[in-house]
């Protein structure tokens, strides 16, 4: 690559035209950037020249884009080898710089996955992560929910097993799940390793879009033992045909010739925008995701989305999703790709990519329904975030302040931290911290505080080292509102803090519980001397502290629990008396661990080497205490 920079003087007007006739007629990026040196746009052209004297025309047809022009002093641009590696630096540089006017999609979640192992009596289970071939990996899917889904469709037809392989190993009886008629019980021994890699193919057969095969081939084994007279075994064939049928018929987009296609769809309205992914996989419809972006406003204008945003929205979507996701070799969309766009993406997809503006059959429900569910979760996106912000209002307003006056931006800027102590009879005490920003809570910003060195039950003296750890040593990452789950007690342990570090005392609100401790009868109790408030049960800015209240609550029992549950896998064998390391050790590599072993049965445990029947008993009656 090499370097090509117009600069202007800050004080005089830009020079565009003197900019224009330096640049060469190649590809490349270039940065748009302020007086002041910020940056504000960055791009990539097959034709530098020709791309950048387009934004200088006397009448912009986009508003938005003659308004971002205004504003640039300074223009930077590097020419690269093709318009592909001027599409790589433009996505890395929008990463690093994060310019307002450029769209910008976190898109760095990792997709799940469905797994079946290779090996004899092969586990199907959720996964996440990097694919290899050690196994078969059918998606990715949009959704958790959506695995977990297609999962339990597997095991009603297939009976695959979905055990850890220590449980498997190690089992002496069928679980629940064969009781259920969702596992054939392999790990008893009551079907054969040739029996089960059927099923296990079937599947898989069945998840690449074989689904009308596979009936037909359960149809005529069916037939054989009904003819043979194995009547059982004709029944349990019967009943996969039947739960497959059933599967078949509620998804009704479900086939195609389009084995592995991705569906994009976009929609906009006021200056958000929303993208929905759909997912086909092995002619399965696996469901779809949203994602959302706000476009750049213009100041004192209502903002709307023109043809050039909705453009750079869907080409910023495909590089940002597709650099961590796998590319299918079929995309359908109503947006046509640029030709750099299509070589990276072919690149990424291992070989040609088809890109199908009008798609027809199956193909065009898809896109359809994608376009739909855009529209749909845009509107119900916008009308949360309506309520959202009568929410965060009606608070300012219950608290006192002046929002007469107040710009919308101060309003989406007001932050709330919220705490809350939980431990079990003094056990495992945690301490949380929520955070509710823009009129919605972010979890990226919640954190859980280990509390020791107090004494158990002390909630105070919790409270005290929470708030201490969190606003101790400074207070630039005070919020406007800092709420404190608890009465009088607690808010002055927050008042010392604060009065100690000059901290203004009035951002402290106690959340008291109210009369029998119901939802609604909540009083607030303030640091600053005001006198306690209590506001209607159906007051928004009540329901705006109940909703952030019971958010730290959860994120504090759950934290407490799962250490409590931490803390005592480790003792609860180690309190029986004659385990030691050895037998202990022993136990849980018999069973996949402390679960197992409180499951297992009395005679079950008296096998484990070293485990004597009264042990047996005395293990099998302490764990159960």
């Amino acid at each position: 690559m090499d370097e090509h920079s117009a600069l202007s003087d800050a004080t005089a007007s830009f020079d565009a035209s003197a900019l224009i006739a330096g640049l060469p007629q190649r590809p490349g990026v270039y940065r748009m950037l302020d007086a002041q040196g910020v940056l504000l746009y960055v791009g990539k052209a097959g034709n530098l020249k020709r791309r950048v004297a387009s934004y200088f025309q006397k009448r912009h047809p986009s508003p938005r884009t003659a308004h971002m022009v205004s504003k640039v002093a300074q223009v930077d641009v590097t020419v690269t080898g093709s318009e592909t590696e001027a599409l790589l630096l433009e996505n890395n540089l929008i990463k690093q710089g994060k310019p307002r006017y450029n769209i910008l999609f976190r898109d760095d979640k990792t997709y799940p996955y469905l797994r079946i192992g290779r090996g004899d009596y092969a586990r199907i289970a959720y996964y996440r992560g990097a694919t290899d071939e050690r196994a078969h990996f059918f998606g990715p899917f949009p959704s958790a929910w959506a695995v977990k889904e297609s999962l339990q469709i597997l095991q009603k037809v297939f009976h695959l097993r979905t055990c850890e392989d220590s449980v498997f190993a190690n089992r002496s009886r069928p679980c629940l799940e064969h009781q259920i008629g969702r596992c054939s019980a392999p790990c008893v021994g009551l079907i054969s390793k040739a029996d089960y890699a059927q099923d296990r193919d079937r599947a898989l057969r069945f998840l690449h879009g074989e689904s009308q095969r596979v009936l037909a081939e359960l149809e005529s084994l069916m037939l054989e033992s009904s003819a043979s007279l194995e009547f059982e075994k004709a029944a349990v064939l019967r009943n996969r045909m039947s739960a497959l049928s059933r599967v078949l018929q509620q998804q009704s987009m479900q086939t195609s010739a389009e084995s592995d296609v991705d569906v994009i769809a976009i929609a906009a309205e006021q200056g958000t925008g929303c993208i929905v992914l759909a997912m086909v996989r092995g002619g399965h419809h696996l469901g779809d995701r949203s994602f959302f972006v706000e476009l750049p406003a213009l100041p004192g204008a209502v903002a709307e989305a023109d043809g050039e945003w909705l453009n750079e929205v869907f080409h910023r979507f495909v590089v940002a999703h597709y650099e961590h996701a796998t590319a299918p070799r079929r995309m359908v969309t109503s947006w046509q790709p640029e030709e750099a766009l299509k070589a990276w993406i072919a690149q990424r997809a291992g070989g040609p990519v088809k890109w199908i503006r009008q798609p027809q059959g199956v193909a065009r429900q898809w896109l359809a329904q994608a376009q739909s569910n855009a529209s749909l979760a845009l509107r119900q996106r916008q009308s949360a975030q309506g309520a959202a912000r009568l929410r965060t209002l009606a608070l300012l307003q219950a608290l006192g302040h002046d929002t007469a006056a107040l710009a919308e931006e101060s309003l989406s800027d007001f932050r709330i931290e919220c705490f809350d102590i939980s431990h079990s009879a003094g056990e495992a005490t945690q301490g949380s911290c929520v955070s509710y920003h823009a009129h919605a809570m972010q979890p990226k910003r919640y954190r859980r505080y280990n509390i020791d060195d107090i004494t158990p039950g002390d909630d105070y003296a919790a409270m005290a080292q929470v708030l201490e750890r969190r606003y101790g040593e400074s207070a630039e990452s005070l919020p406007d509102l800092v709420l404190i789950d608890g009465g009088k007690g607690q808010v002055g342990v927050a008042s010392k803090l604060f009065a100690a570090r000059g901290y203004p005392l009035a951002r402290i609100v106690g959340v008291a519980k109210g009369e029998d401790r119901k939802v609604g009868r909540e009083t607030l109790i303030f640091a600053d001397g005001r006198a306690p408030l209590s506001l209607p049960a159906d007051s928004l800015a009540l329901m705006l502290i109940a909703q952030i209240r019971d958010e730290a609550h959860r994120f504090a029992v759950s934290g407490m629990r799962a250490r409590r549950g931490k803390e005592r896998q480790v003792s609860q064998l180690d309190e029986i008396e004659g385990i030691g390391a050895r037998r202990k050790q022993r136990l849980l590599t018999r069973f996949g661990g402390l679960r197992g072993v409180i499951a297992a049965s009395v005679e079950e445990l008296a096998k484990v080497e070293g485990i004597s029947a009264g042990m047996a008993e005395t293990i099998y009656r302490q764990l159960r205490a």
